[in-house]
């Protein structure tokens, strides 16, 4: 038995990929499919924030180095233009916010009563934040220094020299950001989960259209029995859908640089995992067709709909309440909220029940697909 099975595992897969299109369709797309992946997330890193300063207070010492406050941000580019220079660089958005300290500005914080500083947006407090949160901070230690100092110059003169001497430095250690890696990752998982779905039906489709061409009549006119041809099909669709994860995982990790946020073992287990529960639903596609047309037709009507319904495509967290209830009898929802937790650092262990929950899709699936191979009466088919 075991003869014969390899025996028309290595026919299949020979006629398969006899060509070349085949080995796009297995291959390529989920390759494609981390492209795709990071276009979409590749430009979500920090972008550097243009402002435009106005200093209308020149000769002014506080007025200066308020400005060199600013200059000394992360990820801040400064440059120092006049109002009307500013309003035509921010209409045309060549800046994104803008800065005017007026005349008396020093003065004002001087006085203990910040006063005559103006901030400029066309974008509103998406890039205003972060510098009003700066320049507060700023302004409200030079005026608690001034409150302090009250009338007398000198003790104010002594203080915000201590204060701009910076004995009191604050270490800042910088954190790569991997957000936009991980969702990079995670969005590629979920095309490859689209692919290895499509591919196994195309696979398990092979027994249709083996049939219509009479090929699997003349097999089973020798010792081979049905039991055994299906067999060798289902082998046949692990073997490739596990060469799929392999070469997806290859490209992710080492071609376009991409970290899971986790070990390879792990992913390899839950996508193996899926791989037989993708088999299952590829059988029950097959038993409910009654040609190759109508399978295709079953496909696209079963992939693509609960692939997007489980997240595969966009995030699931940005869908209604009642999608995401949907989802949960989803199996490839179940994989991605394994990869999104091993992504955190969890244990392995902690996605038992997930991985429970797979194997029993898989279990549902191929018994669905057995019934009704026993129940169908149409002398031509396969079982």
């Amino acid at each position: 038995m075991w003869g014969d099975i390899v025996w028309l595992m290595l026919s299949t897969l020979k006629r398969t990929f006899r060509k070349r299109s085949n080995w796009l369709l297995f291959f390529g797309l989920p390759v494609a499919g981390i492209l795709i992946s990071t276009v979409l997330y590749g430009g979500s890193g920090q972008n550097v924030l243009r402002v435009g300063i106005v200093n209308e207070d020149s000769g002014q010492r506080i007025a200066a180095d308020t400005i060199q406050m600013v200059q000394g941000l992360k990820n801040i580019k400064v440059v120092q233009v006049s109002e009307s220079q500013l309003r035509s660089e921010l209409a045309a958005s060549n800046l994104d916010t803008g800065i005017i300290l007026g005349a008396g500005y020093s003065q004002s914080i001087r006085g203990g009563n910040p006063d005559h500083i103006t901030i400029q947006s066309v974008k509103g407090a998406t890039v205003t934040t972060y510098i009003k949160a700066m320049l507060n901070q700023y302004i409200d230690n030079i005026s608690s220094i001034s409150r302090i100092a009250g009338n007398d110059s000198g003790k104010f003169d002594q203080l915000y020299a201590a204060f701009q001497s910076k004995e009191f430095k604050l270490t800042v250690s910088t954190v790569q950001d991997t957000s936009s890696t991980k969702r990079m990752s995670y969005q590629s998982i979920g095309f490859l989960i689209m692919f290895m779905m499509t591919s196994a039906v195309n696979l398990s489709e092979l027994i249709l259209i083996n049939r219509e061409n009479r090929t699997y009549f003349r097999i089973l006119s020798s010792p081979i029995s049905s039991r055994t041809y299906v067999i060798s099909n289902i082998l046949v669709n692990l073997c490739v859908m596990l060469a799929q994860i392999v070469v997806a995982l290859f490209f992710l990790t080492y071609v376009f640089k991409l970290s899971t946020g986790m070990s390879m073992g792990p992913l390899l287990l839950i996508l193996g995992l899926f791989s037989l529960t993708s088999v299952g639903i590829s059988l029950v596609v097959v038993a409910f067709s009654k040609n190759s047309a109508s399978a295709g037709a079953l496909q696209n009507f079963i992939v693509t709909p609960s692939c997007l319904l489980s997240g595969c495509f966009i995030p699931l967290e940005i869908m209604p309440n009642a999608v995401r209830r949907i989802a949960d009898f989803l199996p490839q929802n179940w994989v991605l909220e394994s990869f999104e937790k091993l992504q955190t650092g969890a244990a392995i262990s902690s996605i038992w029940f997930n991985m429970v929950l797979l194997l029993a899709f898989a279990v549902l699936f191929f018994l669905i697909a057995s019934y009704k191979f026993g129940r169908n009466n149409d002398t031509r088919n396969f079982v």
